[in-house]
């Protein structure tokens, strides 16, 4: 068996310049992690939809009076959002929702800024090589197309039926879920220091490790549906649904793919059991890690891996059992980013481990 010591491969990492840069983008990804979490409670909330004009150079500022605040009340008023479900709202009610969708496009801007000043900076002082900056750069370019993607998430639901796409909403986490997995893997690579070297492991603990994170990925998207049809509100039962492992109904639309997009039955069973075999996929690689895996600060990410998804997986429990709670269900959302941290710190050690003194 090929284990994790074997054909070490010295790289020299850990300069000054690397812990900045490398500490620079755990700070972008911290806030994109924030971002993530008041998008997640501002769907929670209904707040979404309080902000039907998107103009993101010039609008910085908030309604500061009472003038300003009744001209974009109005504008609200128009929507089918307000015609349909909150007609009997008043000004205070609108502020409280307005808020948050507000706090959530600002804070997006924000983690623009934060992105952009120090990139010039390392760039000048020759901090980032031409192959990262070409990374970065993607990485901008990717963050303003999901600026657009959340104008285009929102828009969906200024239309007859005021509630956003199930499309565009998990369309919209999957950017996010990508970016902040980009940034985090680059991050790594800056952190690494001169105790670390690259490792030869075997093809099937990295052909485990590739599904583990795929499969949380899609686990992922699969939340996004579940969130995006409100189906975490029926079948409020565990394991059983409808008092079956298998409910009816899970494939009476047609064509049949279109159940697991539309009907909430299947996309709520299938995010249950993706999560299950998640569950498994990590305890896998967990044993395999603790068999090829020879040094014990490596295997702390695997650790924390397990860790995580565990309570991760007993989270989703007790959302689906209380009928999401607005922190539950933002926790939930939390600890599926943080799977996915765990995960990707997990397969960094899969490349890079401890120099092993001979």
């Amino acid at each position: 068996m090929t284990t994790f010591t074997a054909n070490p491969i010295p790289i020299l990492v850990g300069k000054p310049n690397h812990l900045a840069v490398g500490s620079w983008l755990l700070v972008i990804c911290v806030m994109v992690l924030l971002m993530v979490i008041i998008g997640g409670v501002t769907r929670l909330t209904h707040s979404g939809l309080s902000m039907v004009v998107w103009e993101p150079i010039t609008s910085w500022l908030p309604p500061l009076t009472t003038d300003e605040w009744q001209e974009i009340f109005l504008i609200y008023k128009e929507t089918p959002e307000f015609k349909k479900i909150n007609y009997g709202m008043g000004l205070d009610d609108f502020k409280s929702i307005f808020w948050l969708e507000y706090f959530h496009r600002l804070w997006g801007r924000i983690i623009g800024i934060t992105f952009l000043l120090p990139f010039f900076y390392f760039l000048l002082r020759g901090w980032i090589s031409r192959s990262l900056a070409s990374k970065l750069i993607f990485i901008f370019i990717l963050g303003m197309a999901q600026g657009v993607l959340g104008w285009f998430m929102v828009k969906s639901g200024l239309s007859d039926r005021p509630d956003v796409s199930q499309y565009r909403l998990t369309a919209h986490l999957a950017v996010a879920i990508i970016l902040y997995a980009y940034l985090f893997w680059i991050a790594l690579g800056q952190l690494h220091d001169q105790k670390m070297e690259k490792s030869i492991i075997s093809h099937n603990f990295r052909r485990l490790a590739v599904a583990n994170f795929l499969w949380l990925f899609f686990t992922m998207l699969a939340g996004g549906l579940v969130a995006g049809l409100d189906a975490g509100f029926t079948y409020n039962t565990f394991p059983l649904m409808d008092g079956k492992l298998i409910p009816d109904g899970l494939f009476e639309n047609s064509p049949v793919y279109i159940n697991f997009f539309e009907n909430i039955i299947t996309v709520q069973f299938a995010h249950r059991l993706m999560a299950i075999v998640a569950v498994i996929l990590v305890a896998s690689l967990w044993w395999q890690a603790r068999k090829e895996i020879a040094t014990i600060p490596d295997l702390w990410p695997f650790h924390v891996f397990i860790t995580i998804v565990i309570l991760q997986f007993v989270l989703g429990v007790a959302t689906l059992l209380l009928v999401v709670p607005i922190h539950l269900a933002a926790a939930h959302q939390l600890g599926a980013f943080l799977s996915l941290t765990a995960c990707l710190w997990a397969l960094d050690r899969l490349v890079y481990r401890r120099k092993i003194d001979k």
